[in-house]
């Protein structure tokens, strides 16, 4: 066995970033065609849910019972997608005329997070962020003058998802995120990935499913 050492050349990650934002519609049909979410400022993303409750019998601790996991995440943002109104809560009745209250279409969600190192700087690599099952929170909107320091507004949405199954695969729960790190994934696979999450010429982007996902991804790379 070998020893171990800490702090090699190229072994200080860290992560930082986000960019790439797609929103996936929802519908009847499944999550439609992708659209590019500029202006991304911040994805915070807050788990809940995995706490431990202890059941006792014969005056000791008897069993720690696990709840479930929930996913959930804040969005920040300069502006969002047309598409992303009846996500919000709106629907244009008219051109350019947007009704709030309305009933909020469910979502999926894809952005990327970048992974640097010591050697490479901020360039080693990246993190793609897959979200399924989502729907928005109403959320606070600040509206300011402008003065001497003007700042632009920035908008947030209150994320919750309901998982979606793992088609074929029993040893897998339901699932509501999937992370693909690019430094341990094959680059021809992650390519074929990249290529369906964001289209190419004659490919419309579309979010793929937890189980396209594995079809996508081979085991060994």
């Amino acid at each position: 066995m070998a020893k171990l050492v800490w702090h090699a050349a190229g072994t200080k990650q860290y992560e930082l970033g986000v960019d790439r934002g797609v929103l996936y519609v929802k519908g009847s049909a499944g999550y439609g065609t992708g659209v590019a979410w500029n202006g991304l400022t911040a994805v915070n993303e807050a788990p809940s849910g995995g706490e431990s409750t202890s059941q006792y019998a014969d005056n000791i601790e008897y069993m720690s019972i696990i709840s479930a996991e929930k996913f959930g995440a804040t969005i920040e943002a300069f502006t969002y997608p047309n598409e992303f109104a009846e996500c919000d809560g709106s629907k244009e009745a008219r051109p350019g005329v947007f009704f709030g209250q309305q009933g909020r279409k469910g979502f999926g969600f894809a952005y990327r997070t970048l992974i640097g190192n010591d050697t490479e700087g901020q360039t080693a690599g990246y993190k793609i962020h897959l979200v399924y099952g989502a729907s928005a929170k109403p959320s606070e909107k600040a509206n300011a003058t402008v003065n001497d320091s003007p700042e632009a507004a920035t908008l947030s949405w209150e994320m919750t998802t309901i998982p979606e199954a793992v088609t074929g695969s029993e040893d897998l729960a339901p699932v509501a995120t999937i992370v693909i790190n690019s430094l341990t994934t094959s680059p021809t696979a992650l390519a074929a990935l990249e290529k369906v999450l964001y289209g190419d010429t004659g490919t419309e982007p579309r979010l793929p499913l937890p189980s396209e996902v594995l079809t996508l991804i081979p085991e060994t790379p």
